[in-house]
């Protein structure tokens, strides 16, 4: 599954959860050196959503706050915690 993800660095609060337009917000405390926050990102994915770090991948956005990641793993359990995560009803 690919999902678009909004990352905050330098967040005194790092949660995974609510939109940044249609993506998940992650915020994160490592701040954007180094691809620092990047790496902290998609470690806070895997958590989030039940998986290894591994089965987390950077697709787009290496240097950008706007990024689109793959999520190997059980497409109908993600989805549902995908929608739980964005705060769908």
């Amino acid at each position: 599954m690919r999902i678009a993800i909004r990352v905050k660095p330098g967040s005194a609060r790092p949660a995974v959860g609510g939109q940044h337009g249609a993506a998940l917000v992650v915020a994160v405390a490592a701040r954007a050196v180094d691809g620092k926050a990047t790496e902290a990102a998609l470690r806070a994915v895997a958590a989030a959503f039940g998986v290894r770090r591994r089965d987390v991948t950077l697709v787009t956005g290496a240097t950008s706050r706007d990024k689109v990641v793959e999520i190997d793993g059980d497409a109908d359990d993600l989805a549902a915690r995908r929608g739980t995560l964005l705060g769908d009803s």
